[in-house]
């Protein structure tokens, strides 16, 4: 994060008039107190950068600006510096108060509409008073995306913030999309091996690996690596021929519990799921999702959603084989729905869980969005390989390549 160059972050600029809370959104937003605030006018004086990571988009820079009407003796000065930024900013959160829509306000939305700068509407302090219908009509005209909140109040903070990212995911360019490797970053800068463990049964298609395997070899092919590819029936027998260790094994879902037995654990050991889950998605947010499995009851109710749509098998992984796993760490019978392909429920909030496939099928954006959605519901959301790496007690293992995942899953199991 830190060392992003600026000019590789998403700008994101912050406007609006003095004093409607443009640095008190910034704090909000970080959730740290790192702009100062005032309720004297003015009191941010020049643009304030701030770079930062703000997962799943990555690396940002905040464009903290000073209010719009400053009418103070270095007003003139300060509001053409905040003019500056129009040239800057790839997205603008425009900040505003419940039923004030002035000129300001409309200068900003058509110099935005003009340079076509994505703008966010978000409308602060709602807890002093609630906006009036006619208003929320007026500047939804102007923006497909408002959020009325208030800085103030922690209670909405993680409803507001995810829905504040879902809108960041639908609005930014796609250079700032861009998925992060499979498996090269995992690997030496200059080649390696990594051991691919890949089951051959009645659910691998026949003469041909899956999307996810096909992908992984390519990735560690273009970062120089050797691939080692076996059933999980070999891999005692693999690693006895290496004369060394492999960088990573990676290994089908379901057979990490055969194939962890015969991995060492100073070899990093994960799954094809999970690597999927990071490029494609937000992994922190899954590790963190997977520790809500712990804390199912029967007759919980959980979402298993897939990406595609499939013919399904006589054991099908996820009609069949994770529904059985979860009711027997569970210790009783959930209640558990289906969605596949592009069928996602528009009504999350019933789930005490959702278990999702690793989006192969997907784009970036979209599963972004499905986690966000997720998020804004206050609904923990998950992967495929973490659900069944916990229930087989090696969720530990397989997120040891990613430290930050796996402090994210300890952090959870504390909190719930």
């Amino acid at each position: 994060m830190n060392t992003t160059p600026k000019g590789n972050r998403l700008h994101i600029a912050i406007l609006g008039r003095t004093n409607v809370g443009k640095s008190s959104l910034l704090n909000y937003i970080l959730d740290q107190e790192l702009a100062i605030t005032s309720p004297v006018a003015g009191t941010t004086t020049d643009v304030v950068e701030k770079a930062a990571e703000l997962l799943p988009l990555g690396p940002v820079l905040f464009l903290d600006t000073a209010g719009l009407d400053d009418t103070s003796s270095l007003g003139k000065l300060r509001v053409q510096k905040t003019e500056n930024v129009y040239e800057r900013a790839d997205i603008i959160l425009l900040v505003t108060e419940p039923d004030q829509w002035t000129h300001y306000e409309e200068t900003v939305w058509e110099k935005a509409a003009k340079k076509k700068i994505p703008l966010i509407i978000m409308v602060n302090k709602a807890d002093l008073q609630t906006p009036s219908p006619e208003f929320l009509r007026k500047i939804k005209e102007r923006s497909d995306y408002v959020i009325a909140l208030s800085t103030t109040d922690d209670g909405g903070r993680e409803k507001n913030i995810a829905l504040l990212k879902q809108h960041l995911l639908a609005v930014s360019p796609e250079d700032y999309l861009a998925a992060p490797s499979l498996v090269g970053d995992l690997l030496p800068s200059r080649g390696g091996l990594v051991l691919l463990v890949i089951p051959i049964d009645d659910q691998a298609p026949r003469g041909r690996l899956i999307l996810p395997q096909v992908q992984t070899i390519r990735d560690a092919l273009d970062h120089l690596a050797v691939s080692l590819a076996v059933r999980e029936t070999q891999v005692k027998y693999a690693l006895s021929l290496l004369q060394g260790s492999p960088d990573i094994v990676i290994a089908d879902s379901q057979a990490i519990l055969q194939v962890a037995a015969h991995v060492p654990e100073n070899i990093p050991c994960t799954t094809f799921s999970i690597l999927m889950a990071r490029q494609k998605g937000d992994l922190i947010a899954a590790a963190k999702g997977a520790a809500a499995i712990e804390s199912l009851h029967p007759r919980d109710k959980v979402l298993i959603a897939e990406s595609c749509s499939h013919h399904p098998l006589q054991d099908d992984i996820g009609r069949v084989k994770i529904p059985r796993w979860l009711r027997e760490y569970a210790g009783g019978e959930l209640d558990i729905d289906l969605s596949s392909g592009r069928d996602y429920p528009s009504h999350l909030e019933e789930y005490k869980v959702i278990i999702h496939c690793g989006g192969c099928m997907l784009n970036r954006r979209e599963m972004l969005s499905r986690i966000s959605r997720a998020q804004e519901s206050r609904v923990p959301i998950t992967n495929y390989g973490l659900a069944i790496s916990l229930t087989q007690g090696l969720i530990r293992r397989v997120l040891s390549p990613f430290p930050q995942a796996l402090a994210a899953y300890e952090k959870a199991r504390k909190e719930s």
